[in-house]
Formats: C-alpha cells, sequence, structure tokens
C-alpha cells in the first residue's frame, strides 16, 4: 500500500481518492500529480460513479508540491493551468475534500478544486511557500478569492499565514467542521447522499454554477436554461408526479 502515490476506493456510487505520501505529508512530485489527474479522469468517465471524495493518508491532507523534487527541477507542470494538470477544469461530477491536517500551497489548491471542503477541527490552510519563493500555479490566486472574496483572498496569498479551520468556516473556505479524525467519514456519508439526487438536474445546475463566474446575467440566464433543458426533459415531471403523489411533505428531504 505504502508504494502507491494515489489510492482509490469505491463504495457504491462513492470514489474516494486518497493521497498517499504520509511520510511528507502527501505533498505531491509530478508522477504524484499524474497519477492524481489519472484518478479524477477515471473517476469522471465512470457512470457507475456520482460524487468523489479527495482525503489524504495520516492524518494530513496535501503539504502541496515536492519542494525537494522542485529543487532539482522548473520545468513542472502547472497543476491548473497545463491541460494535463490535475487541477485544471472542473469535472463533471461533484468532488468533495475532506481535509485533516495541512492544506497548503498545492494542497489549499487541491482542496479549493473540489466543490465542497470538509475539514477536521485542527486541519489548516495556508500558502506556506510564500517563504521559499515557489509560485501558485494550482489555481489558488484565481479560486480562492472566488470563493472567499479578494481581500481575504489577498491576505493570505501576501502573508503566507495559517488559517484554522474555525477561522476557514468563518470565511467560507470551508462549510463543516468535524472532529479530528473524522473528516473522511463525514464527507462520505454526505458523498452518498448527493448521489441519491437525480444526477442530471443536479450536474447541470452545478455546470451552470461554474459557468456564470464572472459573465454578464443575461449571458449566464441564458446558459441555465440550456443546461437545464435535458433535466427538465428526462428528470423534472417524473420528480414533480413524485411530489404531487405526496413525496416530500412535512420537509422530509
Amino acid at each position: 500500500m505504502s508504494a502507491q502515490k494515489i489510492i482509490t476506493e469505491k463504495n457504491g456510487p462513492v470514489t474516494t481518492i486518497i493521497l498517499n505520501r504520509p511520510e511528507v505529508k502527501n505533498a505531491l512530485d509530478q508522477e504524484g500529480a499524474d497519477l492524481l489527474a489519472e484518478a479524477f479522469h477515471t473517476f469522471d468517465a465512470d457512470d457507475t460513479q456520482r460524487v468523489g471524495v479527495v482525503t489524504g493518508a495520516g492524518g494530513a491532507f496535501c503539504s502541496g508540491a515536492d519542494l525537494k523534487e522542485a529543487a532539482t527541477r522548473v520545468d513542472y507542470k502547472a497543476w491548473a493551468g497545463h491541460p494535463e494538470g490535475p487541477f485544471h477544469a472542473p469535472l463533471s461530477k461533484p468532488l468533495i475534500a475532506a481535509v485533516a491536517g495541512h492544506a497548503c500551497a498545492g494542497g489549499l489548491g487541491l482542496a479549493l478544486y473540489c466543490d465542497i471542503r470538509i475539514a477536521e477541527e485542527t486541519a489548516e490552510f495556508g500558502i506556506f511557500s510564500r517563504r521559499w519563493g515557489v509560485p501558485m500555479s494550482d489555481g489558488t490566486t484565481v479560486r480562492l478569492p472566488r470563493v472567499i472574496g479578494m481581500g481575504p483572498a489577498l491576505d493570505m496569498l501576501l502573508t503566507g499565514r495559517a488559517v484554522s479551520a474555525k477561522d476557514a468556516l468563518s470565511m467560507g473556505l470551508v462549510t463543516r467542521i468535524t472532529n479530528t479524525g473524522g473528516a473522511r467519514k463525514a464527507a462520505e456519508e454526505l458523498a452518498l447522499n448527493i448521489a441519491k439526487f437525480p444526477q442530471i438536474a443536479m450536474n447541470s445546475d452545478r455546470r451552470s454554477m461554474y459557468y456564470q463566474e464572472g459573465r454578464a446575467e443575461a449571458d449566464a440566464i441564458q446558459m441555465e436554461a440550456e443546461y437545464a433543458e435535458t433535466a427538465k426533459q428526462n428528470e423534472a415531471q417524473s420528480g414533480a408526479a413524485q411530489f404531487a403523489a405526496g413525496a416530500g411533505r412535512h420537509g422530509k428531504f
């Protein structure tokens, strides 16, 4: 097991992808980044899988790029900017980050690549590579301000300070906190619940939300309608019929 840098496990419609280099707090070398990209694409292409969970082994999430490797080469692929990078573009299905320990530098970029972030109470986030002159090429400078706003994002980016799970919750960087050791279980339970929903409508709504970023309202609303059409034809009528028949009454969800 220790020889595998990326481990993939399935539980029904949920795929859990595990970064498995605990001896370096799950830092990603180039091989690990390529394997992670492969795991993401395999999950995305598998019609039996609906929701993914990303986590790390050994009580850490991801400490970013393997700086020992980076010290010997500068030709590494940009994890977000390169077409083959693991964080290049959103997948067609949701990802949930289960964060324990450190999610720093590229590890923060990995968390931001996910749709939902669940953190253990002892988790920490930060751009700790600020000390070493290693730039962000993992999407952090783009996705962080879109998640938490420009002001808090600049504070994190320029200072490299550590952000606790509690502070991450208050700024919207994470949406849920668990006890230490509980993030993966909470993420997988949430993933199984999300997997129960009609998938066409959920994923078209998700796609619309990603599309609208930075676009004019009229353009975004038009695309929302186009994305919704397939769900209207395939899910909406049968779902409305279930509601009309009594399902979902009294707040049952």
